[in-house]
């Protein structure tokens, strides 16, 4: 009984859902800064440097002029090396404060820091995997706290080619930015899709809190996916994908190496202008910023989906269920799709409530995507317009009936003439008239016809046989059979190649 009961404490082991066997991120930070020098000391040059001055308003009509520490090669003038806006404060963090200097609404009317680490002369960058910022932030009118990246290519690729990843915003809970102090924003901007068209989302602190306090603010990035999220890395709030922008992979421009920023602006487009009541100096906090790399990642396995058989441009029974499996705790897998078939198109929904292109081996070790395809039906032309080989007669065809039609046109007109005297030899000569426009109609019709059989009539095979191949009608989706390619990308992907890959078959009525 004893060895009974071990055989069978033994299967139900083997039979729950594998975990993954360790964490997703390596817990030592691949590159890192936790500011915990002496009060004043310098900041790491190697790992950050700084932007200085206005800058026209950096693009958003912003009022700040930025400084570095004391010291800084090119500092602006109107940057007070006894009231830096930048320093160590020897408690383990950061310090970047916004002064006013003056009580207009000009440019130049405060200081304050942006600070990056496209050092040099070799830029720290940094490609997939999870960057975070532990920061605690300001409030008042017109102020603009942010952490972000750029990418790293952002001098010959213009922005927003570059891309640019915002993993914390916060502005004043009026207009024209509508958060305040319960609220940041985290957004991707990108082309055809920037500026107040970037896409974003709020995210709204629980309990009572607010960004007075300390928050971590990061994102999740891998191939063709970013999740942000605040506090906690396993309850992103916020994902997007390479699916979801405009013009979908072409315009998604994250899978390359970006810079890593964090500022303190004031004033501009996004926050408005800052006011009496605004605090001088207003105080950002930086406890740390931490970049960890992701440790090897299991890949789903997909099940063996079922084909699709679908009349061209019908919109149902146009889909298939595809089952995955992947061990608990290896985290959201991003899923895209492609097929073969002409003039036509794929779709995946897993119906997951933050992003339908992902699924979720958090909790479960299970998940199902549908596929969906969307072809084009075709025209109602005969199929020889289409043909490669009656494109190329076509124009003497077209000729041919145009000469027809003109002289069945003269023959009319010759008939309906009034007749006041008609001689024999009239008679004779409108007699034949009439006879060559009739054999000329018969040539016409009988030459029309020997084209149209010699260029895809009744003696040539049709195609899909013999080996010939049909030709791809101009608007739609030539019947046949087709793949539809399911890729599956993990955290841990470098971006050379998916994960793991199913293909379902395609037929095409």
């Amino acid at each position: 009984m004893r060895i009974r009961l071990c055989f069978l404490l033994a299967a139900a082991c083997l039979s729950l859902p594998q975990r993954a066997s360790g964490q997703i991120w390596n817990p030592v930070p691949a590159k890192s800064d936790d500011f915990n020098g002496a009060a004043n000391s310098p900041i790491d040059s190697t790992k950050w440097t700084f932007d200085l001055g206005n800058n026209n308003g950096w693009g958003n009509n912003e009022l700040e002029i930025y400084c570095g520490p004391p010291g800084t090669q090119n500092n602006p003038s109107a940057c007070d090396p006894n009231n830096p806006n930048v320093f160590i404060d020897g408690s383990g963090h950061l310090v970047i404060q916004a002064l006013k200097i003056n009580n207009t609404l000009a440019a130049g009317s405060w200081t304050s820091t942006r600070m990056n680490t496209n050092t040099n002369p070799t830029q720290t960058t940094f490609q997939y995997g999870r960057i975070e910022a532990r920061e605690q932030l300001p409030v008042g009118a017109g102020l603009w706290p942010a952490f972000w990246a750029l990418g790293s290519n952002f001098a010959t690729v213009p922005w927003p080619g570059c891309g640019e990843m915002d993993f914390m915003e916060n502005v004043p809970a009026g207009p024209p930015g509508n958060l305040g102090p319960t609220l940041i924003r985290s957004t991707i901007h990108g082309p055809g899709y920037s500026g107040a068209n970037g896409l974003g989302q709020n995210f709204t602190f629980p309990n009572g809190s607010d960004v007075t306090s300390f928050h971590i603010y990061g994102a999740i990035w891998s191939p063709n996916m970013v999740q942000f999220y605040v506090d906690d890395p396993t309850q992103p709030f916020f994902i997007r994908t390479a699916s979801d922008v405009p013009g979908g992979s072409a315009q998604w421009v994250y899978n390359h190496s970006f810079i890593a920023i964090t500022n303190l602006a004031v004033g501009g487009n996004y926050p408005g202008n800052p006011s009496t009541t605004t605090p001088s100096p207003a105080v950002m906090l930086v406890d740390y910023v931490h970049y960890y790399q992701a440790t090897p990642v299991a890949a789903p396995t997909f099940a063996n989906p079922p084909s699709i058989t679908v009349k061209a441009g019908a919109t149902s029974n146009n889909t298939s269920i595809v089952g995955l499996s992947s061990m608990i705790g290896t985290g959201r897998v991003y899923l895209a799709c492609s097929t073969t078939a002409p003039q036509a198109t794929c779709a995946i929904n897993t119906g997951y409530a933050l992003n339908s292109n992902v699924v979720d081996f958090t909790v479960n070790p299970t998940a199902t995507a549908t596929v969906s395809v969307n072809t084009t039906a075709n025209s109602i032309m005969p199929p020889a317009v289409f043909d490669l080989r009656m494109r190329f007669s076509l124009p003497i065809v077209l000729a041919a009936l145009l000469v027809l039609v003109l002289t069945l046109f003269l023959v009319r007109t010759r008939r309906a003439t009034p007749q006041l005297e008609i001689t024999g030899l009239n008679r004779r000569t409108s007699s034949s008239m009439r006879n060559w426009a009739g054999a000329a109609a018969l040539a016409t019709l009988a030459l029309a016809g020997v084209i149209m059989v010699s260029c895809g009539g009744g003696g040539t095979p049709p195609c899909g046989s013999g080996g010939l191949a049909c030709p791809t009608p101009a608007n739609g989706t030539t019947p046949g059979n087709y793949t539809i390619t399911v890729n599956a990308y993990t955290v841990s992907n470098s971006g050379a190649n998916p994960d793991a890959s199913v293909n379902v078959s395609l037929t095409v009525q």
